[in-house]
């Protein structure tokens, strides 16, 4: 049995031949079917520089300002009858009604016999309650089961009543909602007011509102 050798040179040269020979044929392709370009030769562009020339004073030319035109004048030639001066002799200017001055009047609102409570008061001792009304619990929750706290900031007035309640932060809004329910609870309170230097204060008090349903 014989066996053949075949030298990979033969064969590589076989494929390089072919590959140069569609390599030629692409080009020419390409070149064929490719736009011509017009190339234009390069213009070289004229710089035009100017030059300013200095005119001495005495030669500039003096432009004289627009000439005033004369307004006409016209007379105005009046005539009074005398008939018209006697008749204006005749009028008799009667006063039926004397100077009247007007005073200034102050209105003051009516006033709840406290000024607004700043958000800051100083106090030694603070505000204590010493009658607290019990928040009615509306049923519809107490069927669902919402519990819950609602904080309020409660202003507390010199003589110990509740002036104003701010929700801070809410349970259940809305008309018959809890915050309601506290907000007309709290309002009936009332506190042995805070104390600076030994005189009563009105402040601002924070604290939540606790509804829990009983076991």
């Amino acid at each position: 049995m014989k066996i053949k050798i075949t030298d990979w040179k033969d064969i590589a040269g076989g494929y390089y031949e072919k590959s140069m020979s569609l390599a030629i044929l692409l080009l020419l392709f390409a070149f064929l079917v490719s736009p011509k370009l017009d190339v234009k030769p390069y213009e070289r562009k004229e710089i035009v520089e100017l030059e300013a020339e200095y005119i001495p004073p005495e030669d500039r030319e003096i432009v004289k300002p627009p000439e005033q035109i004369a307004k006409p004048e016209i007379e105005l030639e009046l005539d009074f009858d005398d008939e018209d001066d006697e008749d204006d002799e005749d009028i008799v200017i009667i006063k039926t009604i004397n100077k009247t001055t007007l005073e200034k009047v102050l209105v003051e609102a009516p006033s709840s016999g406290e000024d607004k409570t700043p958000d800051f008061v100083p106090y030694e001792v603070g505000p204590v309650p010493i009658k607290q009304v019990r928040a009615e619990y509306p049923s519809r929750f107490k069927k669902l089961g919402i519990q819950g706290s609602v904080f309020l900031k409660v202003e507390v007035l010199k003589s110990g009543k509740v002036r104003e309640v701010k929700v801070l932060k809410s349970l259940q809004a809305g008309p018959g909602g809890l915050d309601e329910a506290a907000i007309k609870a709290v309002k009936q309170w009332e506190y042995q007011p805070a104390q600076n230097n030994g005189k009563p204060v009105a402040v601002w008090v924070k604290f939540p509102y606790v509804f829990k349903l009983d076991n």
